[in-house]
């Protein structure tokens, strides 16, 4: 793994993006020590998941051409989702980390998908959950993956569907393929 200058990154990503990704790895450490996951994947997931969410959405969009990220087009109609593949194949290209569970964990934090693997749930759930959000039912939903991460991908998931449904937003398939893996394994 290339060297990572944290100092460029917090730069490019500002200062209170910077502030959240540093909640994630804490909030991640706590989960994967709590669940017996593997806290190094998990803390190098986590610091990695927001390095692309650039203040930009050009920059992000030349990002994600530079990076060859396959079938850039079908991000036009969910392009709050698309910093978290293009973070994927940032830390894979141009910082050489190359571990599947990691690259995962990056790629799925926004939208999950069905059969995560725990370093995913992990990331997904320590983005979802860090201390700063502030939202009905999250003490609820910290507690939940306190007790099981499966339990609190499953409440998590269907707590952002109903509110996606509710505002009347566009879901991508990877979000209701999570929801039904999760709510089908009950």
């Amino acid at each position: 793994m290339k060297a990572i200058d944290w100092n460029e990154i917090a730069s490019r990503v500002g200062d209170k993006r910077y502030q959240h990704i540093q909640r994630v790895v804490e909030t991640a450490r706590h989960l994967a020590e709590r669940h017996g996951v593997d806290v190094k994947k998990a803390e190098t997931a986590a610091m990695f998941h927001d390095i692309c969410k650039y203040r930009d959405d050009a920059l992000l969009w030349q990002e994600g051409k530079r990076l060859n990220i396959e079938d850039l087009e079908k991000f036009k109609a969910f392009p709050q989702i698309l910093h978290a593949y293009v973070a994927a194949e940032s830390a894979r290209v141009d910082y050489g980390i190359e571990d599947d569970d990691i690259l995962e964990a990056i790629r799925y934090h926004t939208t999950g998908i069905d059969s995560m693997g725990p370093v995913a749930e992990v990331v997904f759930l320590a983005d979802y959950l860090e201390p700063m959000r502030n939202f009905e039912g999250v003490e609820d939903l910290r507690k939940a993956a306190d007790e099981s991460l499966e339990r609190g991908m499953r409440e998590s998931v269907a707590q952002n569907l109903g509110y996606l449904i509710h505002s009347e937003k566009t879901i991508c398939l990877d979000s209701i393929r999570c929801y039904n893996y999760y709510i089908g394994r009950k």
